[in-house]
């Protein structure tokens, strides 16, 4: 199984990429580290050691930019020192200079050779021997003198800012990301929306996407990420696929595409159609090279199964045909994203609203806690009970009111003493 997904594409064959082995002694004469190579080419550490070792070669992109890579290195002097020393190009052009340039001596450069030196190699009428000063000559300190001066410092070239580095980066790799997020989905303003998102948030977090080995990489992860995100199927606008690609091929090759699961159309399209090698598609889907290795397998038995000519192919030559299906499939809408400029200015526009709203927001949260602290209440009031109506208690029920004569009985008694018969039987005179 490794094997068949390993199989470099026949369209590579053209390029002669050295052995393995003489990668490896190209990088070692170079005196170049793993991550030197690594860096130049835009992959990792680990994958230059899996290319030196034997174990996969590169493929698609990553193919052409490595065999260049080697092929300036075999191709420079090794006269000059080792290949890639920083002083060889200027060692390189010293040599050559003498044998056409005039008698006069250029400046002397740090790693080539001085006028003293390149004296012997001019042919012998260049200059009368007469006149040629002895080492110990005292005039040759005056003749010499003005080729000691100091060399001028070489024109600063202006570094580009933040903004011109991402726009850089943006014309470098907007349309082809938009192109991979419309073969991921089928929609068109999905792709545009997931590109731009992705774009935002490198905008957002620059200093990292300017230091990072890969950021084209960077960007497109993210930009896979939200547009196979599973939410955008309850979105009215992403419910439905685009009207389908006029080509009867094409429009084969995107239903056959869609049909694979979200994990297998990312591997495929990063593998055939990106042109990455195994290691890297895991690394980017977060999987393990068995894993990947397994998911592509699965998409090209899925993939044969509805496109005939791919079915009629051998295994190793089907990621050859599959990237020149993709590229030669043309979308029936247009995928131009827009401006870099006009993305990167949407973005920080919404930085500073969603900057603005979380200030109000806590002016208003500190503002209402300050209004609490002061209104409320310092000790326990226990709140009083409503009152209800009571049904079922009889009325108020007493002593019936004197009459007149009850009430003269009354003060009667209050005013006779209190013991003696007219006590029991008291008399109203």
């Amino acid at each position: 199984m490794t094997r068949s997904v390993e199989t470099t594409s026949s369209e590579d064959s053209e390029l002669s990429l050295p052995a393995p082995k003489e990668r490896r002694r190209l990088r070692e004469a170079a005196e170049l580290t793993h991550d030197e190579v690594a860096a130049a080419v835009g992959v990792t550490a680990a994958t230059v050691r899996s290319w030196e070792s034997g174990r996969t070669d590169p493929r698609g992109r990553k193919r052409e930019l490595y065999t260049q890579f080697l092929a300036r290195l075999s191709a420079r002097p090794l006269e000059g020192g080792p290949a890639g020393a920083p002083g060889e190009a200027k060692t390189a052009r010293a040599a050559a200079e003498p044998a056409a340039d005039p008698p006069v001596p250029d400046r002397p450069t740090p790693d080539g050779p001085t006028s003293d030196t390149q004296a012997p190699d001019r042919p012998a009428l260049d200059r009368p021997a007469p006149d040629l000063p002895t080492s110990d000559a005292p005039t040759s300190d005056a003749r010499t003198e003005p080729e000691r001066l100091p060399a001028e410092p070489p024109a600063r070239v202006p570094v580009p800012g933040p903004a011109e580095a991402f726009d850089g980066l943006y014309a470098l790799a907007a349309r082809d990301l938009t192109r991979q997020a419309y073969l991921l989905t089928g929609r068109r303003a999905l792709a545009l929306e997931a590109v731009e998102k992705a774009f935002v948030q490198a905008w957002d977090r620059w200093p990292e996407v300017a230091t990072d080995p890969d950021p084209v990489g960077w960007v497109r992860a993210i930009a896979y990420e939200y547009a196979l995100s599973p939410w955008h199927r309850f979105r009215r606008a992403h419910r439905h696929l685009d009207k389908p690609p006029a080509e009867p091929a094409d429009r084969i090759l995107l239903d056959a595409l869609l049909s694979l699961s979200p994990a297998n159309r990312r591997t495929v399209l990063l593998y055939d159609g990106v042109g990455l090698d195994l290691p890297d598609t895991a690394a980017e889907t977060e999987a393990t090279t068995p894993t990947a290795g397994h998911r592509l397998v699965h998409a090209h038995a899925d993939l044969a199964d509805r496109i005939p000519e791919l079915a009629d192919v051998p295994l190793e030559k089907q990621s050859a045909l599959l990237r020149d299906l993709f590229t030669a499939l043309r979308p029936p809408v247009d995928l131009e994203p827009r401006p870099a400029a006009v993305v990167r200015g949407g973005g920080e526009r919404r930085t500073r609203l969603w900057t603005r709203a979380t200030l109000s927001l806590t002016a208003m949260i500190a503002v209402s806690t300050s209004y609490t602290l002061m209104t409320a209440p310092t000790r326990y009031e226990p709140p009083l009970a409503p009152g209800e109506s009571v049904s079922g208690v009889p009325p108020l029920a007493g002593p019936q009111q004197l009459t007149e004569r009850g009430k003269q009985l009354h003060d009667k008694l209050r005013a006779d003493p209190q013991a003696g018969p007219a006590r029991i039987a008291p008399r109203i005179e």
